[in-house]
């Protein structure tokens, strides 16, 4: 039997699998600080998951990305930040991420998106159009990692902030 993978919005009763997937995936990362299940239901509590998709194979959720608003310095509106996108380690590495990245980037141009932002892989996020935007990492994050992608505007003057449901 051929798997069936399917992309689609949150639903209300997803959250119990979603923080499993979430727990999951970043489990034992060295990268992750362990906070990941909980940043989304943060930001779900916050009104700021502008954006939550989960991705199943065969009616399970196997992966999710969460998109939320972002804040440049300079005041422009129309920015988010990308992250955590998840996928169970049993469906790493067989394209389940890149599908949500790209369908999360066309939901936040949907939405009116400016561009977006993220600390991540910069091999990996490249593939997305994602470039290295040091200058524009907030203090409190690697600017090493900081990327950024233009889908509608300049990029912004200064740092872009990440919504304050990241910290905790």
């Amino acid at each position: 039997m051929t798997a069936r993978l399917l992309v689609r919005a949150e639903r209300e009763g997803d959250r119990s699998a979603i923080r499993e997937v979430i727990a999951s995936a970043f489990d034992g990362m060295p990268y992750a600080d362990g906070d990941e299940a909980e940043l989304v239901d943060r930001l779900r509590s916050a009104r700021a998951l502008s954006v939550s998709l989960v991705a199943e194979v065969n009616e399970t959720i196997v992966g999710q990305i969460a998109l939320s608003p972002a804040y440049p310095s300079d005041g422009c509106g129309g920015w988010y930040a990308l992250g955590p996108v998840s996928v169970l380690p049993s469906h790493q590495r067989s394209g389940i991420g890149g599908k949500l990245v790209r369908a999360g980037l066309r939901a936040i141009v949907e939405l009116g998106a400016v561009g977006c932002m993220l600390t991540g892989d910069p091999d990996y996020y490249a593939r997305f159009g994602f470039s290295l935007a040091p200058s524009n990492a907030p203090d409190n994050e690697p600017a090493e990692y900081f990327m950024v992608k233009l889908v509608g505007g300049p990029i912004p003057i200064g740092a872009i902030r990440f919504h304050t449901a990241f910290y905790g």
